[in-house]
């Protein structure tokens, strides 16, 4: 598998659905020191019809700011920049298309991220900014489409959720064109209490000792109690008390001048107190004191730590292995062959970014999660508990991709499935046939009968060589390979076996 490599400059992408930040930072070791940091409100989330489509406007206002970005990261070589989309991209249909563009104003993938992805990451750059403390911390994040709570101690997250709530949606849901009144105040609120309540236990069953707020709804808020002479810069329940009485008598949010609340903000600040407030009374808060990290910091530290070896994919991947009973000594051997493979064909097929062989490695080893289902589809089964369960670490598309080569890995290859990725098809069809001839080569499950073979592709020929007399002394995996080819025709695909 390719190497991790050290880049002395790294950079941090993220797409909100309020807004869109950007963070550069220098490396030294596992440190990091910032550079540069930009922002732009785009509220992407704003740009969602009433099919969950992201409209030519908001895509437009995003790839304007993401040309700006550009200009700081053109230099950057691939794997030195992570990008996340969060929860807009996560529900807009058409989010392939904006990615798409984006992707080639940028120059490196981008990753939409699930909601528990989001809250570890978050807790990630929340921990690294603050002081230790003995006990657990609980931090908050209002996004302009969902709101992340995390129970932690240390560097460790216990527990994630992720809510539909957000300054942004909040604020077209129930502040129609910047509209304040005291129904709407209530109804937005009334909305988050109910949006807490399956989280409200497990959060206060868990316990905190101290309450953390990241984002610009929460800064905003505390700096607006600040400003008014209410605490020293911590978000407290006579602060949200004053800020809601002032806000009540005003008639639009264009009016909301109050110190501390910059103008781009006015638009989603009713919305984003309403949620506060919503939280502080739900989890009986009295304080929540600010952190400088958030999302972007903690992308930095996870891309630094993937760096050095502390992948917690690859901590995930062993859980998931052990949750699901995996034999490993058997999926160790098939990636193994799996990976041998790869290393005979990634010129000709043009496989050789590290994203291939980190694919081809992780699908290898989870290929038979299914079989703690049951035996029969358990390559079906594999490929939902791939897709469905929360992976740390793992974007949708990586998961995504993943369950599709566990899906693909014996019998009938869901060739349309592949064409999903666009770019990407050729690639991820390529291993998944990697993946099936090695599992195919192991199906005795275990080395001794295993000679040294060679794997040579032209397109879409395949030539697979074996020991003389090898293949007259197996007829079992002769008979496997001759039908093996039968299925790659499906695919347009010819397999030689000599």
């Amino acid at each position: 598998m390719p190497q991790h490599k050290n880049f002395p400059l790294i950079a941090a992408i993220d797409l909100g659905s309020n807004s869109f930040h950007m963070v550069l930072a220098k490396t030294d070791q596992q440190d990091i020191r910032i550079l540069d940091r930009m922002g732009e409100k785009i509220q992407l989330a704003a740009g969602l019809d009433e099919h969950l489509r992201l409209q030519e406007d908001a895509i437009q206002r995003g790839l304007d700011c993401l040309r700006r970005f550009a200009q700081r990261i053109g230099d950057l070589p691939p794997g030195s920049v992570r990008i996340v989309g969060t929860s807009t991209l996560r529900v807009a249909i058409n989010r392939r298309e904006f990615i798409e563009r984006a992707e080639a104003i940028l120059g490196h993938d981008v990753d939409v991220i699930s909601g528990p992805e989001e809250a570890r990451l978050i807790y990630l750059g929340v921990s690294q900014t603050l002081p230790d403390s003995p006990g657990r911390r609980l931090v908050v994040d209002i996004g302009g489409g969902s709101t992340e709570f995390i129970i932690g101690q240390e560097f460790e997250p216990q527990y994630r959720a992720s809510l539909q709530m957000g300054c942004v949606s909040y604020g077209q849901r129930f502040f129609p064109d910047g509209e304040i009144s005291t129904g709407n105040y209530v109804r937005a609120y009334t909305a988050a209490r109910l949006e807490m309540m399956e989280s409200e236990s497990s959060l206060q069953r868990l316990g905190w000792q101290d309450s953390v707020g990241a984002s610009g709804t929460l800064r905003s808020v505390a700096q607006a109690c600040q400003a008014a002479g209410i605490g020293q810069g911590e978000i407290s329940r006579q602060g949200i008390r004053h800020l809601k009485q002032m806000l009540l008598k005003l008639d639009n949010a264009s009016q909301i001048d109050f110190p501390g609340i910059k103008p781009e903000r006015r638009s989603i600040f009713p919305s984003g107190l309403a949620i506060v407030e919503a939280i502080c009374d739900a989890l009986d808060l009295s304080k929540i004191s600010l952190a400088d990290g958030a999302l972007r910091e903690g992308v930095l530290y996870d891309l630094v730590g993937r760096h050095h070896h502390e992948d917690v994919r690859e901590r995930s991947i062993s859980s998931f292995m052990a949750r699901y009973h995996v034999d490993t000594t058997h999926a160790l051997r098939v990636e193994h062959k799996a990976l041998e493979l790869l290393e005979q064909v990634a010129p000709d097929w043009e496989l050789d970014e590290e994203w291939h062989g980190e694919l081809l490695s992780w699908a290898a080893r989870v290929h038979e999660v299914g079989l703690d289902i049951a035996h029969y589809h358990f390559h079906k089964h594999g490929a939902y508990l791939v897709e469905h369960s929360d992976l740390a670490g793992f974007s949708r598309q990586e998961q995504q991709m993943m369950a599709l080569l566990v899906r693909g890995h014996r019998r009938n290859i869901p060739a349309d499935r592949f064409q999903e990725f666009g770019r990407d098809a050729t690639a991820l069809l390529r291993l998944c046939i990697l993946l099936r001839l090695a599992i195919l080569l192991h199906r005795i499950r275990n080395h001794h009968c295993m000679p040294d073979l060679q794997l040579r592709v032209s397109g879409c020929q395949l030539r697979l060589l074996f020991p003389d007399q090898w293949l007259d002394d197996n007829p079992l995996a002769a008979a496997d390979l001759a039908k093996e080819a039968q299925w790659l025709q499906r695919v347009n695909h010819q397999l030689e076996v000599v």
